[in-house]
């Protein structure tokens, strides 16, 4: 049996204000013929379906059209997972719908499992849409540290798992469909936190011991390493952010055999405009330059200038009109930069840490304990390398 696992789609997001529904229209196609040359049995979306609650109509329309085909009429079962981004009241309202094109929706977490008819068998799937307080009807207590709180919000979920699991057939292929955070995945920018300080999050260890756990959330490829059975973010099928500008986007297909393990493939796509940063080091001129050259056209372009001075009205212009795909220029001031560094060095560590976490909390402070934590660690951190020094 053969599976193609995708997520994060997002369909809807702009990049700066600019429209990318002619990208998505290409992942989808790009998804279908996949789907054709690999001869995929069931296709798992694993959550973001949609990049916000109320999504474009044209993002809606591209949506439902492109799982008619994708399910090729409902011959090819779809498998779909409601993540932080999506309005699970919307893809629940559609979910009778889509059952008759074989696409089998769950929104909620605590819903029953999925069990669909592939062309290869029977299809068994524990479902874990994205996990947050409100969505799983259960208010965890403000009063606990945050290492209680993970505890709790982990166990509610593990035990999530496990009610689905007693209801399914363990002679037949069980995959899990999960949007949630495992504990050490890399993020990117583009994701937006799903989790407090790292509070709601889930250990690997916890997630169940099925045949193929296909994740969604992070938007790089990736395993998690500590689960019980073969468990992976497929990542998003395209770039959101320039953190992601150089990681190679793709879908993952899932073989399910007689072998211990799946086999696991990795399909690159080339549907999304790529993200491209100049460091142009040489002003202005060499940005021109490059431009001349056609460097990285059809590319959505972020440069980083270095001058003594601001650019010029008519020079940004210039630049916007020579590359569409330009979405901002940031002047680098070098000697500025370095009296930044240096005031920065001459700071107490202490003052820089609540700085930190307060642009990454909105503003929150960290508690004493936090602050006490973290240069215990920083302490332990220099003496290790004092000793290695010795």
């Amino acid at each position: 049996m053969r599976i193609l696992h995708t997520a994060d789609w997002h369909i809807g997001r702009s990049i700066e204000g600019r429209d990318r529904i002619n990208e998505h229209e290409a992942m989808m196609e790009e998804i279908q013929q996949i789907c054709r040359d690999e001869a995929i049995d069931a296709v798992v979306m694993a959550g973001d379906v949609f990049d916000s609650v109320n999504p474009p109509a044209k993002g809606e329309m591209l949506y439902y059209d492109g799982m008619e085909i994708l399910s090729e009429g409902g011959r090819r079962p779809i498998i779909v997972a409601a993540g932080n981004h999506d309005s699970p009241d919307r893809l629940e309202a559609t979910s009778s719908v889509m059952k008759r094109l074989n696409v089998h929706t769950r929104a909620f977490p605590g819903k029953e499992p999925v069990t669909v008819q592939t062309d290869k068998g029977v299809l068994q799937a524990v479902m874990m849409p994205y996990p947050s307080e409100a969505r799983l009807k259960r208010r965890l207590s403000e009063e606990l540290n945050e290492f209680d709180l993970r505890e709790q919000y982990d166990k509610a979920v593990s035990e999530l798992y496990q009610a689905q699991l007693r209801q399914l057939d363990p002679r037949a292929p069980i995959i899990g469909v999960s949007h949630l955070f495992a504990a050490g995945g890399a993020e990117t920018d583009s994701e937006r936190p799903i989790q407090l300080g790292g509070a709601y999050t889930v250990k690997g260890t916890s997630l169940p011991a099925v045949d193929y756990h296909a994740l969604g959330h992070l938007h790089r490829s990736q395993a998690v390493k500590t689960a019980p059975a073969p468990s992976y973010y497929s990542g998003s099928p395209m770039g959101f952010s320039f953190s992601e500008r150089a990681d190679i986007k793709s879908v993952s297909i899932v073989t399910l055999g007689d072998e211990a393990s799946p086999q696991v493939k990795t399909v690159p796509l080339s549907c999304g405009r790529p993200l491209v940063r100049w460091r142009a080091e040489a002003g202005a001129q060499q940005v021109l330059q490059w431009m001349d050259e056609k460097r990285d056209a059809g590319a959505w372009l972020e440069i980083e200038v270095h001058t003594d001075q601001p650019l010029s009205a008519e020079t940004v212009h210039h630049m916007k009109k020579a590359y569409d795909g330009l979405l901002s220029i940031i002047p680098i001031f070098p000697d500025r930069e370095r009296d930044v560094d240096i005031r920065r060095r001459e700071r107490p560590i202490e003052d820089l840490f609540t700085e930190f976490y307060k642009k990454q909390l909105g503003g929150a402070e960290p508690s004493s304990e936090l602050k006490e934590l973290f240069l215990q660690m920083v302490e332990v951190d220099d003496h290790e390398a004092a000793q290695t020094d010795d």
